[in-house]
């Protein structure tokens, strides 16, 4: 009996495991600069259960209400991720560019890029510095289409406005590992549609809005949008994204240190946003109740729940542990996604 048992947890644990994956990769491998995010929405939308009725507001946030009544606990991760714009097409058809959020710079030197357009994407180069044997500051990063020219560039179909990225691609790892970029915040996006496909509306003692934002990554600019339009009437918020983690052989141990693999993160500090005690407890009980794996840690970053807080909305943010983050080689633990989605699905039924 006791075998028979373990047999089927472990089919339900494999199980999990594979739809958080196929969510999950499907998000990754879709391309979303900040500003550009409609890939990364459409994807959302075909992942979502049938029943949910998704709408798309100004700042092209996209909503998804359920529950009765007034005051709705507002659940938001972002759909955007780091990239760069064209700035300009230089006379010699090399592309200047400017940041659309934060990151290191020399990860891109001499890799792959990608510049979207609205048919087809443009295969490129981040230009390299002219050497490599002195550390120094890079010198502003440019982008080669092989063009010599710029009307060289244009005739390829490059404009101003554009987005660039470099090329992803989800990779299992051994075990329930998995790598690739922009898992910042494909995971909080994950969770929260694995959440509405598990989610009891019974059970539902008030109104939630599951928040997919825009632009975080420059400065919180959807979920800005969002809680002006929702104001004080909101009761709390949480915030669903990563917590950078120092779970890492290259970090020092002292300091974000949440393990891959031992669950969902509850963020009771960052560089926006801090959750009141009894809300951290709060979250470590429904954990314990529900039998979920949960870190409680402090890390760096910010997060979308803190533009609520001007409007006295508590923000109690949720995360997961990420390695290498904001780099082409993030690194994350397929349970910690099955976890988030389970205290995502929690504090929508049970808080």
């Amino acid at each position: 009996m006791i075998l028979a048992l373990t047999a089927i947890l472990a089919i339900q644990d494999t199980s999990r495991i594979s739809e958080a994956q196929t969510i999950l990769s499907q998000l990754v491998e879709s391309y979303g600069v900040s500003g550009m995010e409609a890939p990364v929405r459409a994807t959302v939308q075909h992942l979502l259960p049938s029943w949910a009725r998704a709408e798309t507001d100004t700042a092209g946030n996209l909503w998804v209400r359920t529950g009765q009544g007034d005051g709705p606990v507002v659940i938001v991760a972002h759909m955007d991720e780091i990239g760069f714009r064209v700035d300009t097409i230089n006379a010699d058809g090399t592309l200047g560019l400017r940041n659309r959020g934060g990151f290191i710079l020399s990860l891109f030197e001499a890799r792959p890029a990608l510049i979207h357009t609205d048919r087809a994407d443009i295969p490129g180069i981040f230009l390299p510095r002219d050497s490599g044997l002195t550390r120094r500051t890079p010198p502003p990063l440019r982008v080669s289409v092989g063009a010599t020219t710029r009307a060289g560039a244009e005739s390829l179909g490059v404009k101003v406005g554009q987005t660039i990225t470099m090329p992803k691609q989800y990779v299992r790892l051994a075990g329930t590992r998995a790598t690739g970029r922009s898992f910042d915040d494909r995971m909080g996006c994950a969770a929260l549609i694995l959440a509405l496909r598990s989610l009891d509306r019974s059970k539902l003692r008030h109104p939630v809005v599951f928040l997919f934002s825009t632009r975080e990554e420059i400065g919180l600019e959807g979920a800005g949008a969002a809680a002006r339009q929702l104001g004080t009437a909101t009761r709390r918020v949480h915030a669903i994204d990563t917590f950078v983690s120092a779970d890492s052989p290259l970090e020092l141990q002292n300091f974000a240190v949440a393990r891959l693999g031992a669950g969902a993160v509850a963020r009771a500090l960052d560089n926006s946003s801090i959750t009141p005690p009894a809300y951290v407890d709060s979250l470590a009980g429904i954990a314990r109740a529900r039998g979920i794996a949960l870190q409680i840690g402090t890390t760096n970053g910010g997060n979308d729940g803190s533009t609520f807080v001007p409007y006295g909305v508590v923000d109690v943010p949720l995360g997961w542990p990420l390695r290498y983050s904001h780099s082409p080689v993030e690194i994350v633990d397929l349970k910690d996604l099955v976890s988030l989605a389970d205290m995502v699905r929690a504090v929508a039924e049970d808080w």
